[in-house]
């Protein structure tokens, strides 16, 4: 059965690439080379628009999952590029590497895929499933409303890591925001940097201050970067 999006809201070019970069902790280049391409080299996914260059929230995903693959693949090898048109012309998915594991709940079978067309060994296939297994963790599906809502690796890329911020394009015009809230971690983080406390914020906004903390440490992240 083929997946379409009920809202058109993941679609819409959200997010420039050096925002788009900083959410996924990807280098810019990387990211531009996977959406955009490079002549002659075609891109690996359908960017949502290409003047301005823009990512749509489902770009984001991709490029999510992309990134899950990054440190065992080299993403320019010519079998890469066929396993995703294999699996887009296969599966009937606009957005393969997400739609399919998450709507079919099909997350073996999104791997044998591209096992097969890769020919990864035996050690190489366990290690991969492990990383795509953590970052499809981060991608939550709602039937019901037929929304996705991610939530970024702050710390580093493991399963340990808390999901305490999320971006999700119904809410804050699809910037991040605290889980479970429509309160901005760019909100938070400025208040905090106008020597407003931990505690101040959290009884304010009734939330626990490891929110609060999660809040400014995602967003301190995100200027170093």
């Amino acid at each position: 059965m083929k997946f379409i999006a009920p809202d058109e809201r993941l679609e819409f070019p959200l997010y420039g690439l050096s925002e788009a970069a900083l959410y996924l902790r990807v280098p810019i280049k990387t990211l531009e080379y996977w959406a955009f391409g490079r002549k002659p080299i075609s891109p690996l996914i359908r960017a949502a628009s290409r003047n301005p260059r823009a990512l749509s929230f489902m770009n984001l995903l991709e490029c999510h999952m992309l990134a899950s693959m990054k440190s065992l693949y080299n993403l320019r090898l010519p079998k890469i590029r066929r396993a995703l048109a294999h699996l887009q012309k296969t599966t009937g998915y606009k957005h393969p590497l997400i739609e399919q594991p998450l709507y079919t709940n099909r997350v073996d079978l999104l791997i044998k895929e591209i096992d097969r067309l890769v020919n990864l060994s035996r050690g190489g296939q366990l290690a991969i499933t492990g990383i795509v297994e953590a970052h499809l963790e981060r991608v939550e599906y709602d039937k019901e409303v037929g929304m996705f809502k991610f939530y970024p690796f702050v710390r580093e890329r493991s399963t340990t890591e808390p999901k305490f911020i999320v971006i999700n394009p119904a809410l804050g015009f699809g910037k991040p925001v605290i889980a479970g809230t429509g309160i901005s971690t760019a909100v938070i983080a400025s208040r905090f940097n106008a020597r407003e406390s931990v505690p101040e914020l959290a009884k304010e906004y009734g939330l626990e201050e490891k929110q609060v903390e999660e809040a400014i440490r995602w967003e301190t992240r995100a200027v170093a970067a």
